[in-house]
């Protein structure tokens, strides 16, 4: 009997294996030929054998074949698959971000946009930022600026007295007020300032000078006067501040007051730690509770007291022991 064979065995006697047309359109896959078969590497096996395909990690088809099954696996730029995104086919790629409606960009846009409360929060805070810088840069004038002003000034004052009594341009006698006639020194204290006719801050005071109360109902004597008090107001601080250590002189300490023609010295005899702006008592020709008797030839100092204050006066009474011409040379007091 003639056995009948199948139609793919035809290579094994020479003829030509028979293939599946292809689609060229939707290259449709087709079943792998075997290259490892005994009868030629035909797609059949030979009889008996499993007729299953086998499973390889190329797919067949050809190249556009698998470069489709490469898109459906990866995405179209090599991103993961539709079984990636959203956990099943059909999703949507988790690169691909979708585009907000005005809506939604409106709300994101008030969402970030800080809340009433902040913006008021963070004004308060610049505001106490600023007054703090500048209350900074007030203490910084105050405790530095004016006492580096104040002495420069001071210090241009008596160099010109000085070069004024050698040349000879000015003599004793009546003052205007805001001008220097006189040079007061304290050796303890390490002060040496001009004496300025009156006690205006902005002509005197706050020019780092020592003002003398010759105006009006406080007019005290000069210190040549052969009776009287010679009345000296100075800032304690700021502005120079040359009276802001008299609390620390003692019975005994001397204050010299220079003038074109003589020395005047005078030795600390009391003091009145604090007293009324308006005692005004102090500058009398006896003060009243300075200690003296009968008249004489003071001086008195008066200051503010606290410090950085004006609330009350420090007063520093001196009587005079000594009264030196500046043709004799300076006195022990200054020589020391």
């Amino acid at each position: 009997m003639t056995a009948v064979r199948p139609e793919r065995e035809d290579h094994l006697y020479g003829g030509t294996p028979y293939e599946p047309p292809i689609d060229e359109e939707t290259v449709a896959l087709r079943i792998p030929q075997s290259s490892g078969s005994a009868f030629g590497g035909d797609s059949l096996s030979a009889p008996g054998a499993s007729t299953a395909p086998p499973v390889t990690g190329t797919p067949a088809g050809g190249r556009a074949a698998r470069r489709k099954v490469a898109k459906g696996r990866h995405g179209r730029h090599g991103g993961h698959g539709d079984h990636d995104s959203q956990g099943g086919p059909g999703g949507t790629s988790g690169t691909a971000a979708r585009p907000l409606s005005r809506v939604e960009a409106r709300r994101q846009a008030r969402a970030r946009k800080p809340s009433a409360a902040v913006v008021a929060s963070r004004a308060v805070g610049e505001v106490f930022i600023t007054t703090g810088v500048l209350m900074l840069l007030f203490v910084t004038y105050q405790l530095w600026w004016t006492n580096v002003r104040a002495h420069a000034q001071a210090d241009k004052e008596a160099s010109s007295l000085q070069d004024d009594w050698a040349s000879g341009r000015r003599n004793p006698g009546t003052f205007s007020p805001g001008q220097g006639f006189a040079i007061l020194h304290i050796p303890k204290l390490d002060v040496v300032v001009p004496i300025a006719e009156g006690i205006s801050n902005k002509k005197v005071l706050d020019k780092g000078m020592v003002g003398h109360y010759g105006e009006d109902a406080l007019k005290t004597a000069m210190p040549d006067a052969k009776a009287g008090n010679f009345g000296l107001a100075g800032h304690r601080n700021t502005h120079g501040e040359p009276f802001r250590y008299i609390n620390r002189l003692q019975p005994g300490d001397a204050i010299v007051v220079e003038t074109q023609d003589e020395y005047y010295v005078y030795k600390m005899a009391s003091m009145l730690p604090v007293t009324s702006p308006s005692n005004v008592s102090v500058l009398e020709p006896v003060p009243p509770g300075s200690g003296f008797t009968g008249p004489g030839r003071y001086i008195t100092l008066t200051t503010c007291t606290p410090e950085f204050t004006s609330k009350y006066r420090l007063i520093v009474w001196g009587k005079m022991v000594e009264e030196r011409p500046r043709s004799k040379g300076k006195p022990d007091a200054l020589v020391e």
